[in-house]
């Protein structure tokens, strides 16, 4: 049952630490929100439907939950793998660690469509390309990637070291936190040798699930106490343009890594085929209106609250997304009873407890405004 007269704040309640990826819809600074929240709650079993770098179900494992993660990444899911399914000690990996580290690079597929050369520190090359990494972190790359194929790997440790591998090529990389553009030129940190470390894994004592697949999918199959939900909402300007880069195709290098599977690539990026805007956007990003004149993301937003067999959902919203204020309020009161309304202005690093349903409406207005929806059904 949910406890009203709980403080936010809990002294006794400490945030762990977790571990991500630079990573643009990254909730980190909303896990310190979430888990006050939902430890006003009865609960034991959770649900992160859109967990992308997992910080948030990292953060809910080490808290004692019993932790559902889905996402439809490849990258997402070696994540999860490595986070939720470890039941070694951090040590217990070393010795591997060791091993691959000093594993000799060459100039293999990677070194070919993502490594560059300096030019006194530009990271324009001849042909008029821009590279996400500097070559020597390619080749490395190469090397260790390959030789993780020729071991005889358990799913876990495989995901352990490729988790450690994307980690550490993200310590070395010559973006803005994304790749669909890179820099022209070469970023301090570019320069770097990468150096695998282990992760900063965990020991569960619990059976976490990981899936990797469409959320509609995999809801389908699930009950839990408690659902997060974080889609990528896509933006309410009526003026951006249908092809913009959607989440999926920010991190494709990492699936790529995760996959080795030297795919199809196009654009100036070299981004994967399978990652284009046309096959891999989400619905939540679509910016299509139905017959009705509906928005189509609007629409899934309802479906998946609906749909979904939990008791409390809490949904993340930020301002100028897809879904209109007044539109998201109705979804919200058609299908639970809103309980609590917490708002985050990130600029002024504040949060307010909305009290009542309707006050949040003109706030979500306002740029910078992160919102948390606690419903119960």
């Amino acid at each position: 049952m949910y406890n009203p007269t709980l403080s936010l704040f809990r002294n006794s309640l400490n945030i762990p630490n977790t571990q991500g990826i630079k990573y643009a819809g990254s909730k980190l600074k909303l896990i310190s929100y979430l888990l006050p929240l939902i430890n006003q709650l009865s609960i034991k079993t959770v649900f992160d439907g859109f967990s992308g770098t997992t910080r948030v179900s990292q953060a809910f494992a080490k808290t004692g939950f019993k932790v559902i993660s889905n996402d439809i990444s490849e990258w997402s899911y070696i994540f999860g793998t490595c986070y939720l399914k470890n039941k070694k000690k951090l040590s217990e990996y070393q010795e591997l660690i060791d091993y691959l580290n000093p594993i000799k690079g060459y100039d293999g597929w990677f070194t070919q469509h993502y490594g560059g050369y300096d030019f006194t520190g530009k990271a324009i090359q001849p042909d008029g390309s821009k590279k996400p990494w500097q070559i020597h972190n390619t080749r490395k790359l190469d090397g260790i990637r390959d030789e993780i194929d020729r071991l005889s790997l358990s799913e876990v440790d495989r995901a352990v070291v490729l988790t450690s591998l994307i980690l550490a090529m993200d310590e070395v990389d010559n973006t803005l936190g994304h790749f669909s553009s890179y820099l022209k030129e070469w970023s301090p940190r570019s320069y770097k040798t990468m150096n695998l470390k282990v992760p900063k894994i965990f020991e569960n004592t619990q059976d976490h699930t990981v899936l990797k697949g469409d959320i509609f999918e995999a809801i389908k199959n699930i009950k839990v106490d408690f659902a997060y939900l974080d889609p990528p909402y896509g933006s309410n300007n009526e003026k951006m343009p249908p092809s913009r880069v959607r989440y999926a195709a920010y991190y494709h290098i990492w699936s790529t890594i995760c996959k080795n599977d030297k795919p199809e690539l196009f654009g100036k990026a070299l981004r994967r085929k399978d990652s284009s805007d046309t096959t891999a956007g989400s619905i939540f990003e679509e910016f299509r209106k139905d017959k009705q004149g509906n928005f189509i993301a609007v629409k899934a937003i309802e479906d998946l609250i609906q749909g979904i067999d939990a008791k409390y959902i809490a949904l993340s919203y930020s301002s100028g997304g897809k879904a209109t204020a007044e539109e998201l309020n109705s979804i919200l009161n058609r299908h639970g009873s809103l309980i609590k309304i917490l708002k985050i202005d990130y600029k002024k690093n504040v949060m307010a407890n909305m009290r009542w349903s309707n006050k949040w409406i003109p706030e979500a207005e306002k740029p910078n405004q992160e919102f948390i929806f606690l419903i119960e059904k």
